[in-house]
């Protein structure tokens, strides 16, 4: 089994699953964007990698329009270099609609994560030569209203199937990529980390999310996950 097959495995378990009221609507990015997902894994997921990052599930802007992790438009077509064309979701809210690569709105998250590894590294081939950004959830919950419902607050009956689901894809993950590191991006992906891969021989850490909604994370966000990587070993500080 390589990333693709384990993506569509992860499809396959949550294509069943139903979620009610505030949750209107469920975007499954690994579907419609199948084609930027797919490009970034044949491009960028060869393995073995010596750092894995991993965030919680696609934001509006970002993954939801590319189907790249973090996928903020100018970051994946100008820096990665994927630009292909995107589908639309079965159902698609009318507040969010999927433009692809169309879609004016630019994903804080992700321009500021791609441009930390764009500053340090340069190129994307520097950069995957040892590192791997994956989701850990590809689905995106909508209310009503337009609003993002992360996954954390989605009623324990309805989330409980879709963590089971995405414990086996980052298990096959870090399986095939073999890494010495795992990188949560934010509390969720680290307490999921924390969960699923406890006694494995792997090095476990965090940065603090690149989100706009966190106030830290609006004062320097690039120089204070660096700052947290170094501290941990997983890169070096340079002079």
């Amino acid at each position: 089994m390589d990333l693709e097959a384990s993506a569509k495995e992860l499809c396959r378990a949550l294509k069943r699953l139903r979620f009610g009221p505030p949750v209107t609507h469920v975007y499954n990015p690994l579907v419609y964007a199948r084609a930027g997902h797919q490009e970034y894994l044949r491009r960028y997921g060869r393995g073995p990698k010596r750092v894995v990052f991993f965030g919680m599930n696609p934001g509006p802007f970002g993954m939801a329009q590319t189907g790249v992790p973090f996928g903020e438009i100018a970051a994946v077509r100008d820096w990665l270099k994927i630009d292909v064309p995107i589908a639309k979701p079965e159902l698609e809210h009318p507040k969010r609609p999927v433009d692809g690569f169309a879609c004016k709105r630019s994903e804080v998250s992700g321009k500021r994560l791609w441009g930390l590894f764009a500053e340090r590294f340069g190129t994307p081939e520097a950069f995957f030569a040892e590192h791997f950004v994956a989701n850990y959830c590809p689905l995106g919950f909508y209310e009503t209203s337009g609003c993002n419902r992360t996954p954390d607050k989605i009623r324990a009956t309805e989330i409980g199937p879709v963590l089971q689901a995405c414990d086996q894809h980052l298990l096959r993950v870090i399986k095939l990529l073999e890494p010495e590191w795992v990188i949560g991006i934010g509390d969720f992906a680290e307490k999921r980390a924390q969960a699923v891969l406890a006694g494995k021989d792997l090095k476990l850490g965090k940065i603090l999310h690149p989100s706009p909604a966190s106030p830290t994370a609006n004062r320097g966000w690039a120089q204070r996950a660096t700052a947290q990587l170094c501290a941990l070993g997983v890169w070096k500080t340079r002079k």
